[in-house]
């Protein structure tokens, strides 16, 4: 497993750091934000360090605001243009401030070990195919778990099989993510490869 930096102040527990992607938005379905918080309280009762988007909004704001009411680390990532629409989580959060957001993506892979995906829109689309793209070029073997709340990502995962289906990517592409049913289900997959 790779390591980060300690000097980067996210090893202070030991543990493997995990990085969130989800959406600035709540979403239309209340499910949406149960799996959120519950993700957010999952990953502090396993002692795992919190790495996401930066801002309070939405299910990035529950995620972040339920891990750290449990203790951990939480450390957001935020390229400069977004601060001002997307307000902190509190004023304990750690904050790096990119000047653009494909050095807010890079930093989210460097300093992660592993990646879960909650519901989201284009942005979070985005970070999982940057890290399942990276993933399938060898640049890193980090789990990637897709957490799929009442269904959400069956059209994604459907999208990935009929690309494979129809010849333009090897089915070793399904490989890189794990879909999992609901944040309990993520939150047991993740402890799995983690451990």
């Amino acid at each position: 497993m790779t390591r980060r930096n300690p000097d980067n102040g996210m090893d202070k527990q030991n543990k493997p750091t995990v990085c969130v992607f989800c959406g600035s938005s709540f979403g239309v379905d209340p499910a949406f934000r149960a799996a959120a918080t519950a993700i957010g309280a999952g990953l502090a009762r396993l002692g795992y360090p919190l790495v996401f988007g930066g801002g309070g909004n939405g299910l990035m704001g529950d995620v972040a605001r339920a891990a750290q009411a449990g203790g951990v680390v939480v450390q957001g990532i935020i390229p400069a243009f977004l601060q001002a629409l997307e307000p902190p989580v509190s004023t304990e959060e750690k904050l790096i401030v990119t000047p653009h957001i494909q050095q807010r993506k890079a930093l989210m892979l460097e300093m992660s070990d592993a990646f879960l995906v909650l519901p989201g829109g284009l942005g979070t689309f985005d970070e999982f195919f940057e890290v399942a793209v990276e993933a399938q070029l060898g640049v890193h073997a980090k789990p990637i778990i897709v957490v799929n709340v009442n269904g959400y990502y069956d059209a994604l995962d459907a999208m990935l099989h009929a690309t494979v289906n129809a010849g333009f990517a090897k089915d070793t592409i399904l490989k890189l993510y794990h879909l999992a049913d609901g944040p309990e289900a993520a939150l047991k997959m993740l402890e799995g490869k983690l451990s």
